[in-house]
């Protein structure tokens, strides 16, 4: 048996205090508390096990096993993103179904951080006494731009190795850089269109989206027509205020925008070609025309590409438009060669042009480390003593604690090929043949960095 089995032994364990936290809708993004509520839950399991712990201002926290001078650390995160809709199980509750763990969290990422804190408990209770600090770090504010560890290693040392289990098996040494953006106007100059609202995380496609239309009946009966023949589900609502149109896309992470369908970007397509962008203001003039379906940013001059870590990626997360408010939150993946700064200059002048202003809302620089750092031979040989097979290494979209690691640690799991994890989607989760193993992973990860 290998060392990583010895997991196993917390099975029941594991599935109960995943189940607790899974539990808490600590969604960041609407209530800070409840992701405080998190922190504070599996902080007080660590503590019951008889680890050190700390607190940091309810944002970010971590479990320490051992001492020494050197630290070696897990990075894991217990905030989520909102529910969203299309479930077939209740998102906040685990879920065991047709031999897949479902519940909000599950992959991203309370599954992992459960997981890590039981990889200290099981080095401490077969008696195996680290040559460094083990730390499982834990943040409350990963969803919405990792500004927990900004505050934590404010405070605290950046380790000198770790990874994170929050992305994809095997090894991302490069991530790309992450800008989300911000345009808006100080109103709303449309006149057909009185109301828009779509998605609740810039960093995931909106698969709802719904605008109120002032229209006659005849180009209510033209705009069905029209509906019929595209992409998506579109429900047609007569209320006092007008007509309401109620748009279906699929949900899907903004590092992906590709595999799902922008329910926003799609119905403002609709109505700009069945009634003008001109009618629709400003902000829905800018989305058609220089964004439209695209998710590569070709319309707005911002296309590129790399060897190192493929092409630009563009969402349309959030739109919010009514008599108070005008504004869209997009969020860009740029390649780790590309000009941030050049980017954004872009953005900003297509938005000019339109008479809207745009503001930074997150920037995340890339990160490329090297593969002969040492943590990553860690990870190889972990990986290989699972499951007897090599781990590749991979670029990603997707942004992680990697970033704040300073080139000493990378993404490593959760999620295998070939088992859609759906994260920032309906049903997030994962078979419990590949849950397991990932456990099985990380403790083999944890033991060899202790040594």
């Amino acid at each position: 048996m290998g060392f990583g089995e010895i997991i196993l032994q917390y099975k029941d364990d594991i599935m109960r205090d995943l189940r607790e936290l899974v539990s808490i809708r600590s969604v960041s993004s609407a209530d800070k508390n409840a992701a405080s509520e998190a922190l504070g839950y599996i902080l007080s399991r660590a503590s019951q096990m008889g680890f050190k712990t700390e607190n940091i201002g309810g944002v970010a926290g971590h479990a320490e096993y051992g001492e020494g001078d050197e630290i070696a650390a897990v990075l894991t995160h217990v905030d989520v993103v909102p529910a969203g809709d299309g479930w077939s199980t209740e998102p906040f509750e685990l879920t065991i179904k047709d031999g897949r763990i479902c519940g909000r969290g599950v992959v991203d990422d309370k599954g992992p951080a459960v997981i890590a804190l039981y990889c200290l408990k099981a080095l401490k209770d077969n008696g195996i006494v680290p040559k460094k600090r083990l730390r499982v770090i834990f943040g409350a504010g990963e969803e919405i731009g990792m500004n927990d560890m900004e505050v934590y290693f404010g405070q605290e040392r950046v380790p000198d190795m770790a990874f994170t289990p929050d992305s994809e098996y095997g090894i991302c040494t490069s991530e790309k850089g992450i800008m989300q953006i911000e345009v808006y106007s100080q109103q709303h100059d449309g006149t057909t269109l009185t109301e828009f609202h779509s998605g609740g995380a810039v960093n995931a496609v909106p698969s709802k989206a719904y605008a109120l239309i002032d229209c006659t009946e005849n180009e209510d009966h033209q705009l069905r027509r029209f509906a019929d023949a595209k992409p998506g589900e579109y429900d047609f609502i007569y209320t006092m205020d007008g007509l309401r149109i109620a748009a279906t896309g699929k949900a899907a992470h903004a590092s992906v925008p590709q595999s799902g369908l922008n329910s926003a970007t799609h119905l403002i397509r609709i109505l700009a070609a069945n009634f003008g962008q001109l009618v629709l203001g400003s902000l829905c003039g800018f989305i058609d025309d220089a964004i439209g379906l695209e998710t590569n940013g070709r319309s707005l001059g911002i296309a590129c590409r790399d060897k190192e870590s493929g092409e630009l990626t563009l969402n349309v997360g959030v739109v919010d438009i009514d008599e108070c408010v005008s504004r869209a939150q997009i969020d860009i993946r740029y390649p780790v060669s590309a000009d941030s700064e050049e980017i954004f200059e872009k953005v900003r002048e297509r938005a000019s042009y339109d008479g809207l202003m745009t503001r930074m809302i997150n920037h995340e620089p890339p990160l490329y480390i090297s593969e002969n750092t040492p943590v990553i031979g860690i990870l190889k040989e972990a990986y290989r003593n699972v499951t007897g097979e090599d781990a590749k290494i991979y670029s990603t979209g997707g942004g992680t604690y990697a970033r704040v690691l300073r080139n000493r640690g990378a993404a490593f799991g959760p999620v295998f090929e070939g088992d859609p994890s759906r994260i920032h989607d309906a049903d997030e989760g994962m078979t419990e043949e590949n849950f397991w193993k990932h456990a099985e992973i990380c403790l083999e990860a944890v033991r060899l960095m202790a040594e």
